[in-house]
């Protein structure tokens, strides 16, 4: 490789459910991230990796930004700040047909002090679901709220307007050598994909009923002679109410979201895999530095 090699890390940040997961997605070209219809899924910093040219591109898909109210909510809404510290580009998403919300200018007021050195730019997102004038009136008050790089209309599940913005990101990276393996699309751990994997067909199986204190942790991984791969899995529930919720009528829930997770994984991996999984109450779990270790979050950070 060349010494005009670029490299370094671009945070997305936003409110909840801003599309930050899905343009991750769009740019790695791979699945790394939860993406659901329900607010708060990433829990995390994940970091998705993505080549543009000579560039490297670490991705941050930090968990959105919104008023903490419990300890979990708290080590969130550190991390993603955290995320947007350490960056080289943050990258504040925004959907298009909801504006500047009481969330927005919340992230606005604290971007400046949080961000550092960062080059920042806005992306619109969702633009498909508003007229040409509203976004151009929502840029331009935007911009006069906070002094943006450069701003981009995308709709990130279609991909359309993702290509430029992901060229300009690779333009503003720090020259120097990849920080990651060419191959590589995720600096997660394997064990902690699968557990998020099963962790996004519980949120889409359950909808309205999933109980929100509910953790997935990879307990085991077993590589088989045969090149399969033995998985088991524990999902934690708080209360015993919840454990019949996740279970379901004579265990069907759980069956399908099993067989929903192994067939993802399966393809994710390009092998076998045989996945195990049990619930259990735990029901302080909220309360255990262990559990966050395992989100990757810092349990000091929701005191």
């Amino acid at each position: 490789m060349s010494e005009t090699t670029k490299a370094g890390f671009v945070a997305l940040i936003g409110e909840p459910n801003a599309g930050k997961s899905t343009l991750l997605n769009q740019m790695v070209g791979a699945k790394v991230s939860i993406v659901t219809h329900k607010v708060q899924t990433t829990r995390a910093r994940i970091r998705g990796i993505a080549i543009h040219e000579q560039s490297q591109l670490v991705f941050v898909d930090t968990p959105g930004l919104f008023k903490p109210r419990r300890r979990l909510d708290r080590a969130m809404v550190a991390a993603a700040w955290g995320g947007a510290g350490d960056a080289d580009v943050v990258v504040l998403m925004i959907e298009a047909h909801r504006g500047i919300t009481e969330g927005v200018k919340a992230i606005l007021e604290n971007l400046q002090e949080r961000v550092g050195k960062a080059t920042v730019a806005l992306a619109i997102n969702k633009i498909d679901k508003v007229k040409t004038e509203a976004l151009l009136g929502l840029t331009a008050e935007m911009n006069e709220r906070f002094p943006f790089e450069e701003t981009f209309m995308i709709s990130a599940e279609r991909g359309h307007g993702t290509d430029t913005l992901k060229a300009w990101l690779a333009a503003q990276l720090p020259e120097g050598p990849w920080l990651y393996p060419e191959d590589q699309i995720a600096d997660l751990p394997m064990r902690n994909i699968a557990a998020e994997i099963t962790r996004e067909k519980l949120t889409l199986r359950l909808h309205q009923e999933l109980p929100y204190e509910l953790t997935v942790e990879t307990e085991n991984w077993e590589e088989r002679k045969d090149g399969s791969a033995r998985i088991d899995q524990i999902i934690y529930v708080a209360r015993d109410g919840h454990k019949g919720i996740v279970l379901g009528k004579k265990g069907e829930t759980v069956k399908a979201v099993s067989t929903a997770a192994r067939q993802e994984l399966e393809e994710f991996l390009g092998r076998r895999v045989h996945l195990f999984m049990q619930v259990k109450v735990r029901k302080n779990w909220l309360e255990e530095s262990e559990r966050y270790s395992e989100m990757g979050l810092d349990f000091k950070d929701g005191n």
